[in-house]
């Protein structure tokens, strides 16, 4: 503990929404928090900076109002007058020469209604006719955690997977349905398909009832699940301006780059050993969160004594690499006006780009700020990276916004180049939750949970979202607390 006044000191490893969240969260404890950070910066993977003038996020850009964790951090940091919601999420999916509308009435791309399914034009008449069969076929056997594209397909056949549920999933993961976890990256619906004979009954059991308006109606929560109302929320200086505003109302000394290197037991809680092998720095503390990606986490365990099943476990979760490409057209530019907040797009159709988010028409926000081209500009964000897809990221940036941008004019129709670009590459971002995650997720804190005065949180266990790392960093803080002993 602290020798000056007995604070018990907490030493959180990683600096991204996960680590500095639990930062946040230990602020009105009587405890000493120091946060360090590997890299040159804060966030992981929020960030925000200029493209022709206006302030638009690099990586996350939008979070759920339907998970409370998100928006409750944002209001106890003293930011929820400059939430915003979008002016719409409906989307597309560009398939089959098009762009059609994603049918209503889904969850992540599992229909539950057939004649919506047929009204959009994703699939083909051969594919209706095999996602109806859902409706009569007997209960698909399924004994443990499956892939998404084993159940769904068995269900619905192969066209629902490849042109609904895998582009869907892809955004979220930039995985591949044939090796994601049924149970962890579809959990609502995975456990009412335990309920009902068809998939599709399972699906509208977790839809509300139709609402009138077919454009509010297309929001999705963070199932997939259609409702009535924006799930979205975002800042009006972009979700990459929340981790500074953490950091701050945090009170926590916060380092970066300062990159931790080992931690082992002391005869009185923790040692984390920071820098280089030349010139170690040594942190000693009364309890430790370890709010890193899992392959750092799983080197930083190796040496405690009684982890090696979480050090096993967190070896087994693949991350999948990403780059976002932000463009800035004069809104002159596009034949015609853009309807929807993007669109997505099917592995099978062989593109780059998997997702095109117009982020001036879902954040009306950015459509009235100020640009330095002097006219009003559409901020379109492409993203390219599918698991499997590495070869694509390692062209050039300029090689890649061009191949971005060409399949973005055919898609859309824009006419001539944009006025700004910028490349953001996101290595290894995104946790994969292949089959068997939840088991892996439950052996990493059996095995924690021996060691008093050790927490873990981040993406690579709950989920990917922002309130769902938050509720991991909620989660670890409490059980740092129970450990440490109150004070008189």
């Amino acid at each position: 503990m602290n020798p000056a006044n007995g604070q018990p000191h907490i030493v959180i490893v990683g600096g991204g929404i996960s680590g500095l969240a639990a930062a946040f969260f230990l602020r009105d404890h009587d405890v000493r928090v120091t946060l360090i950070e590997g890299s040159s910066r804060l966030g992981g993977k929020l960030s925000v900076s200029e493209i022709a003038g206006v302030a638009v996020d690099e990586g996350a850009e939008a979070l759920l109002v339907t998970r409370p964790e998100g928006t409750a951090l944002i209001a106890a940091a003293g930011l929820a007058d400059q939430r915003v919601t979008p002016g719409t999420t409906s989307s597309a999916i560009w398939t089959r020469g098009a762009l059609r509308p994603l049918p209503r009435r889904q969850v992540m791309g599992v229909p539950s209604d057939m004649t919506e399914l047929a009204k959009s034009g994703v699939l083909s008449g051969q594919g209706v006719a095999r996602a109806r069969q859902d409706l009569d076929l007997a209960p698909t056997a399924r004994d443990g955690d499956v892939p998404v594209a084993r159940y769904i397909g068995a269900r619905f056949g192969d066209e629902v997977v490849d042109r609904l549920v895998d582009p869907l999933l892809g955004g979220v993961y930039a995985g591949r349905s044939a090796e994601l976890s049924f149970d962890a990256t579809l959990p609502a619906l995975a456990a009412a398909s335990r309920n009902y004979r068809s998939l599709a009954e399972a699906a509208r059991s977790l839809l509300p009832s139709p609402g009138p308006d077919p454009v509010q109606a297309q929001d999705k929560d963070h199932t997939g699940t259609r409702t009535g109302g924006s799930v979205f929320t975002t800042l009006a200086g972009g979700l990459g301006a929340l981790p500074d505003f953490l950091a701050k109302a945090s009170t926590a000394a916060v380092r970066t780059t300062s990159v931790a290197r080992e931690l082992s037991r002391t005869e009185n809680g923790w040692r984390i050993t920071v820098g280089s092998a030349a010139a170690p720095e040594f942190l000693d503390a009364d309890a430790v969160i370890i709010a890193v990606p899992a392959r750092p986490a799983g080197r930083l365990l190796a040496e405690v004594p009684g982890l090696s099943a979480a050090v096993t476990a967190l070896g087994e979760i693949s991350y999948a690499s990403m780059a976002i490409i932000t463009f800035g057209y004069p809104r002159s530019a596009f034949p015609s006006a853009l309807g929807w907040s993007g669109y997505l797009v099917p592995a099978v159709d062989g593109r780059a780009v998997k997702a095109a988010t117009f982020s001036t028409v879902k954040w009306p926000h950015l459509a009235g700020a100020p640009a330095r081209t002097g006219e009003p500009l559409e901020i379109i964000r492409c993203s390219v990276g599918r698991i499997g897809e590495e070869g694509v990221l390692q062209r050039a940036d300029d090689d890649l916004a061009a191949l971005a941008a060409a399949e973005l004019a055919e898609a859309t129709g824009v006419r001539g180049g944009p006025v700004a670009a910028r490349v953001t590459r996101w290595g290894g971002a995104l946790p994969q939750y292949t089959v068997g995650h939840l088991d892996r997720v439950a052996r990493i804190r059996a095995a924690v949970a021996t060691q008093p005065g050790l927490a873990v949180c981040g993406a690579a266990y709950d989920g990917l979202g922002i309130p769902a790392c938050v509720a991991t960093a909620r989660s670890a803080v409490d059980q740092i607390l129970a450990f440490l002993p109150p004070r008189r």
